[in-house]
Order: structure tokens, then C-alpha cells, then sequence
């Protein structure tokens, strides 16, 4: 399962750097969090105790579930004004603009690579990239990257943190037998599979199951029955108390009503600025919608920001998921 191209990329960068940065994408999700924290962990205790490098990891707003992953205390959360590093690492972004308050040292680094699993990523904004858009997720990337013998446990615990997030517990089609072999291979390793799915994936609290209910409550059925949506506006979300994070699994819920091909969840993280995801049971292509929008994504599973009143974002949403649905 190991890549040897792809793993002398990254071995080959990181044994040039004195100092090396690792960030991932705006809101980070199970894969962008467990990506971020498996290298970051790969990487300290196979790099940084023989030849003293400086490796950083740039993240906000992990969600709670996450933190008890080693390291999760360390992402920053202040950034220095003046900093350049020798290598900036990017895992699982498709462009430069979702690196949130870390582009600046994305921009100033000597040299830049990308590690990802999206097939809206063009190549185009670092200097090299892995990509391979038919992996379940970036740490599936990632553990084909690494020598397999040097994965620790608190790394194991990450990567599987990350595959089982982007597959949903291993039931989306992205599931490959690959996935279920490395995952296989890190359960090996020791990692507590109960813990990681229970504890990150199902179990909601008591606010989270509720916003949940409501979402459900008042989803509507939409073009001839085809499409489910729902949304929350920002003023919601502040009377429940809610921030993105409290929000997994709605999208999830909705697609697996009988007979929709397409689920849309759509919240406002601020009033007009809209956090669209979509998921597709069929052959609808979401992520052609998302790139139309500005965004990205997977064929079953995309989204895009938007900005505006919330009924004109679904409006132009659902014009264009017409379009495919007639297709």
C-alpha cells in the first residue's frame, strides 16, 4: 500500500527543511484535523528528536470530539506577525483562500506541497502535489505516504480518525478495499475503534441532537421530491448556542431519506456569509454545482460559501441542481 514516489516527495522535503509548517483547510472536519495531527505527530517523532526541526501546525476551531488526539493542544491559535518557513505542508485544501489566518505563512514559505484527496484540486497554488482523488480521504493519502513501521500509535489514532470521518464510519462509495486494509492496519497498531467512532461520530450532546431535530423537523422536499434541504440562519444558531462544529451529521441524516438523490444543509456563519454542503446519493455530480459556486469537492459530496440572503442562495442553488437533475 506504501507509494514510494509519493513518499520520497515528502520525505525528500522534509528531510531539506529546518523549519516546516502544516495546515489544513478553513472549519477543519475529521479528515483535515486527523490528516493534520497524524503527519504533525509522524513527523516529531521520527524528524524533529535526531535532527532538531521546527515544525508548527497551524489550526482553529477544533472541534471538542477531536481533543483527545496528542498534540490536539498544540495547533496555534495566535499567529506571529513575521514568520517564514522552509516548507509549508497543505493537507486536504483544494486552494490557497480556505487557509484561513495560515496563508501568510503559506505565501512566504521557500517551498509549498499538498497532500489531498479532491478532484477540484488543480495542482496550480504550491509547488508540489499528491493528489489522488479516488483515495477515501487525505489520511489514507497520507498513510501511503509514510513508512508504515515508523507510525505510532497517537499517529494511528489520527489517520483513523480521518478515514473513518470522510467515510463515514465506512459506508459512502468512497470506501475502497485499500481503506478497509489500512484501516485494518492501524486498528493494528492499537487503536481503540469504539473510542474513535463512538466518541467522534456518533455521540452528539444534548444541544447538538436538538439543532439536529429541528434541522429535520423543517427540512423540505424540493425539486419533484429529488432534492432534501434545510438551513439554519445566524440567528439560530445563536439562540441554540451552536457554532459549525455542533453541526456533523445533519447533512449525513438528510441524505439517507428514502428516495432523495440530492441533501443540502445550509447555515450562515455570519448574516449573509452561507456555508453550503451537498451530498448526492446518485449520479449526480455535487461537485460540479460547487465549482460553478466557487468551490469543491468530491462527485457524492461538495460544497461552496456564498454570500447574500438566504432564499436568493437557494434559489440559484436549486437552478443549478435543476440543470443536472435533467441531464
Amino acid at each position: 500500500m506504501k507509494n514510494e514516489s509519493d513518499g520520497r516527495m515528502l520525505s525528500d522535503a522534509v528531510a531539506q527543511a529546518d523549519s516546516i509548517a502544516i495546515a489544513g483547510h478553513i472549519r477543519p472536519d475529521g479528515d483535515c484535523v486527523g490528516a493534520c495531527l497524524g503527519l504533525y505527530n509522524y513527523l516529531q517523532e521520527n524528524y524533529n528528536r535526531s535532527f532538531e526541526k521546527e515544525i508548527t501546525v497551524y489550526m482553529k476551531d477544533i472541534p471538542e470530539a477531536f481533543l483527545f488526539l496528542k498534540n490536539s493542544g498544540k495547533p496555534l491559535w495566535e499567529f506571529e506577525q513575521e514568520k517564514q518557513y522552509d516548507l509549508f505542508i497543505v493537507l486536504d485544501c483544494s486552494s490557497e483562500d480556505r487557509l484561513g489566518d495560515a496563508l501568510k505563512y503559506f505565501k512566504s514559505a521557500k517551498h509549498t506541497l499538498c497532500f489531498d484527496h479532491h478532484i477540484s484540486n488543480s495542482g496550480h497554488f504550491t509547488d508540489g502535489l499528491v493528489l489522488h482523488a479516488d483515495y477515501s480521504s487525505t489520511c489514507e493519502v497520507l498513510f501511503t505516504c509514510m513508512q508504515e513501521e515508523k507510525i505510532s500509535l497517537a499517529a494511528a489514532e489520527a489517520l483513523y480518525l480521518g478515514i473513518v470521518h470522510d467515510t463515514g464510519v465506512f459506508k459512502h462509495s468512497n470506501t475502497s478495499e485499500q481503506t478497509m486494509r489500512i484501516a485494518g492496519r492501524l486498528l493494528g497498531m492499537g487503536v481503540d475503534s469504539t473510542r474513535v467512532i463512538d466518541g467522534t461520530f456518533y455521540e452528539k450532546s444534548y444541544i447538538e441532537n436538538q439543532i439536529l431535530g429541528r434541522c429535520l423537523m423543517e427540512s423540505m422536499l424540493v425539486l419533484d421530491g429529488r432534492v432534501i434541504l434545510s438551513y439554519l440562519s445566524h440567528k439560530t444558531m445563536r439562540l441554540y448556542g451552536v457554532v459549525p462544529a455542533n453541526l456533523s451529521g445533519i447533512i449525513d441524516q438528510l441524505r439517507v431519506t428514502r428516495g432523495v438523490e440530492v441533501a443540502v444543509f445550509i447555515y450562515e456563519t455570519e448574516p449573509q456569509c452561507l456555508k453550503v454542503s451537498m451530498r448526492s446519493n446518485g449520479e449526480v455530480d455535487v461537485s460540479k454545482t460547487a465549482v460553478f459556486f466557487g468551490g469543491g469537492g468530491h462527485k457524492k459530496a461538495a460544497g461552496y460559501e456564498a454570500h447574500g440572503f438566504m432564499h436568493d442562495v437557494i434559489n440559484n442553488l436549486l437552478a443549478g441542481l435543476c440543470h443536472q437533475l435533467k441531464e
